[in-house]
């Protein structure tokens, strides 16, 4: 599933948050109740820096902090998911980069 965020400068670093356990456009949260994310993985394309990342909520999101960036590219970063009980999923998150 691809998500667009909020885009960018190239000089700041701004958190990103992959919510697992709300609604998320009108489609019901990925983790049932009583299920957390036990183990996950941050990749981003090359050219944008992943500075920080967490897991937040109680263990329903995981937040990536995200610096630098070239003015005009979009870069794609990509969390993937273990929870407490052994299901895995994978969400994309799509940033662009813009000039303020």
């Amino acid at each position: 599933m691809l998500f667009k965020s909020l885009p960018k400068g190239p000089g700041e670093s701004l958190d990103f948050k992959f919510d697992w356990g709300s609604t998320v456009r009108g489609q019901p949260p990925y983790l049932e109740p009583g299920e957390t994310i036990a183990a996950y993985s941050i990749t981003a394309d090359p050219g944008i820096t992943v500075t920080e990342d967490q897991i937040v909520d109680a263990g329903r999101a995981v937040v990536v902090w995200l610096a630098g960036g070239t003015v005009g590219q979009t870069y794609e970063v990509l969390c993937s998911i273990t929870t407490n009980v052994s299901r895995t999923a994978e969400r994309t998150m799509s940033v662009p980069v813009i000039r303020k």
